[in-house]
């Protein structure tokens, strides 16, 4: 059975910095592209980064890009979301996507 879990939300200020992991299991982690995707208060769901199985590929959404950096350590079948600059529209729960199965989510608050 496929599980995600991730870890790693909370609370911090506008300018901060938070590090978000996904452990995986029950699939091949190492062949498998991830994503990361978020869901912001009464808004769907908004993809947030992608990268592929060897880790040499990523992509970012827009809203994102030069402020989150994707990464993986396929060793230990873990999945690593570094979120810096964190501004409060960056307030969401936060999934990491296996296709289309989550996990159950971390939590970020951006807040003063």
């Amino acid at each position: 059975e496929v599980q995600l879990v991730e870890s790693g939300g909370g609370l911090v200020q506008p300018g901060g910095s938070l590090r978000l992991s996904c452990a995986a299991s029950g699939f091949t982690f190492s062949t498998t592209a991830m994503s990361w995707v978020r869901q912001a208060p009464g808004k769907g769901l908004e993809w947030v980064s992608y990268i592929n199985s060897g880790g040499d590929t990523t992509n970012y959404a827009n809203s994102v890009k030069g402020r989150f950096t994707i990464s993986r350590d396929n060793a230990k079948n873990t999945l690593y979301l570094q979120m810096n600059s964190l501004k409060p529209e960056d307030t969401a729960v936060y999934y990491c996507a296996k296709g289309p199965k989550k996990g159950q989510g971390t939590q970020v608050t951006v807040s003063s």
